[in-house]
């Protein structure tokens, strides 16, 4: 039993962090507090100004993150951040600049080996240093230079403190792995190579939005190794961080270096569909409770191909060693307990904003405010001036509980210049400068009256993903953000309003009619009966016990299944849900 206490105050400063918000329970004999989480990660997502094809242009990015315990603490190192974030409950994070190693190399990784904290990033025009610190906040990094070049390293400490080291991230290349030397970082022997790409017969390798290839062979790349029971779990990303397809598989053995033949579960981390699509290159960490985290690449590519953002899923190993990441609302508030959890808990509010009429104060044409509603990461209204005040708003047709909203601003062709001060590395510059993203949130009954939610015009945060929660709920019917202050004075773009709560109404029909053809060994095409469902989770696995993949689509009634494994079984259910709740679907052998 859960049960609130009257005097919370005093029991919160103790369980509580200060920079946490969630709310205190006790359980089983103790206090703690749970938080809500909506991805993408509700962080600063650094700027940087970069040279690309005779152009000059800023966006946003973070990628390519490593997620560690630290000294009791989470530590995230993400590409192109100039810098990491610490956070003691996976929900707010507090940043921290960088200083003393290649903060303009891609995929940092980052691994704790006895008292250190261990760093290295990727640059194969060089040999590759390694950085070690005992404290990454206040104290410095020692360099240990490296003697080869390698792009997306991994460093694993086996249980017995050997240490191996594993990189690769090509279309031509492998994966490779190598034992280091503890002492000097130096290899003791040639590379081994693990992984090679194989998309003749691994459909979700295959290169191009929804694997319909794009003529050019798959990025094999982002390598991650844990151990489990046992058996090691060799994990890498593919087929292109650009594609909503991007993905983490993972080959398995019982000795670090292989020979690695492919798990079963494949791909384990796979979110083609929702409002932002991606979940490749991460890595995959337990929490304080045991609860397992993947934490991996979601993707926009829209300004630039590397505009990209971070997701944090709950992830596991099930009672055959599979493992596997639950994505079926990958982008929908989930409630983060601080004690241990069921990863495939269903989501505790349902999507009230999908397709609901908008309005704005102005809007460009193809800019309508209705982009803001479309579930759809690259579409976006843009305001017709970039004047403070710029409003847009919501109209759910009817009166709502209203629980969480997720304020998602875009970049649009950003022409900036560089600072007087600043050097372009490697053809870029991250921007260091600290903007500030303000607003104003309101909801009205009527659309006469409004009331305030949220007030954001003063915040001293750049955060272009927030989410707001009331978890006890607010009845309202019209939504308004109004847009006060942006990065570079630029118009305000919202590419997604999106409003989670209660709705009112019966659950959606089950699906019916559903209907699966194998196009080839590595197509599935499913087609169902249509309903007055807002949207619907096709998931599928080799077992029916195992339907571990997904992909959630809105305002159509089929989808083609693009990431079989040749010859392996299919089992497929396709579960239907609107803004009451979820109706499963039956599952189908359908391979």
């Amino acid at each position: 039993m859960v049960r609130e206490d009257q005097e919370i105050g005093a029991i919160a400063a103790k369980v509580r962090p200060a920079s946490a918000a969630g709310r205190i329970y006790f359980y089983q004999g103790e206090w703690s507090y749970m938080t809500y989480l909506c991805n993408p990660l509700n962080i600063e997502y650094k700027y940087q100004i970069v040279e690309f094809m005779g152009k000059r242009g800023a966006f946003r990015e973070a990628a390519d993150p490593t997620l560690i315990i630290f000294h009791g603490a989470y530590y995230l190192f993400p590409s192109m951040t100039a810098g990491f974030l610490t956070s003691t409950d996976l929900t707010a994070w507090t940043f921290h600049p960088l200083e003393g190693v290649p903060v303009y190399d891609y995929a940092p990784d980052v691994r704790v080996i006895g008292d250190y904290l261990y760093f290295s990033a990727s640059d194969k025009s060089k040999n590759c240093s390694f950085y070690r610190t005992k404290d990454p906040v206040n104290g410095d990094f020692e360099e240990i230079p490296g003697s080869f070049p390698f792009w997306d390293p991994n460093l694993f400490q086996d249980e017995d403190g050997r240490l191996y080291f594993y990189w690769g991230c090509s279309n031509v290349t492998p994966i490779y792995g190598v034992e280091l030397n503890p002492g000097d970082m130096q290899p003791l022997s040639d590379p081994i190579a693990l992984i090679h790409g194989n998309s003749g017969e691994l459909g979700y390798e295959r290169k191009g939005e929804n694997h319909i290839e794009d003529g050019t062979a798959p990025y094999i790349e982002g390598a991650w190794m844990d151990k489990h029971n046992g058996t090691y779990y060799l994990q890498y990303a593919s087929p292109g961080t650009e594609h909503n397809i991007y993905s983490d598989a993972v080959y398995i053995s019982d000795k670090p270096l292989g020979p690695f033949r492919l798990a079963d579960n494949n791909p384990f981390s796979y979110k083609p569909g929702g409002f932002m699509p991606g979940a490749g290159h991460g890595s995959t960490q337990a929490d304080h409770y045991g609860n397992l985290w993947h934490i991996s690449t979601m993707r926009i590519s829209m300004n630039h191909l590397f505009e990209r953002r971070i997701g944090l899923w709950p992830a596991g190993f099930d009672s055959d060693g599979d493992l596997f990441c639950n994505q079926r609302f990958g982008d929908w508030p989930y409630r983060l307990e601080q004690r241990r959890m069921d990863p495939w808990s269903k989501p505790e509010w349902m999507l009230l904003s999908y397709n609901k009429p908008a309005a704005a104060s102005s809007s460009e044409p193809g800019y309508e405010p209705s982009r803001a509603a479309d579930e759809n990461v690259q579409t976006w209204w843009r305001a017709g001036s970039s004047q403070p005040g710029e409003w847009l708003e919501l109209d759910l047709k009817q009166e709502c509980s209203v629980h969480a909203v997720q304020i998602n601003f875009a970049d649009d062709r950003l022409q900036v210049d560089l600072p007087a001060e600043a050097v372009l590395q490697k053809n870029r510059y991250i921007v260091r400068k600290q903007f500030f993203t303000r607003w104003l949130l309101e909801g009205s009954l009527d659309g006469v009256e409004y009331f305030v939610m949220e007030d954001k015009t003063e915040a001293a945060t750049d955060l272009p993903h927030d989410l707001i929660v009331r978890e006890e709920g607010i009845t309202a019917r019209f939504i308004r953000c109004t847009v006060m202050e942006l990065p570079f004075g630029q118009q305000a773009c919202i590419s997604g309003l999106r409003v989670f709560g209660k709705g009112t109404g019966e659950l959606p029909e089950q699906t019916s009619g559903v209907v699966t053809v194998l196009e080839n060994k590595l197509d599935l095409h499913v087609r169902w009966d249509g309903s007055t469902a807002t949207g619907y989770n096709v998931l599928w696995g080799y077992a029916a016990d195992k339907l571990y993949h997904s992909h959630m689509v809105f305002g159509c009634k089929d989808v083609m299944i693009g990431a079989l494994i040749a010859d392996q079984p299919v089992y497929v259910r396709v579960d239907a849900f609107n803004e009451t709740g979820i109706t499963e679907g039956w599952i189908h052998r359908a391979v």
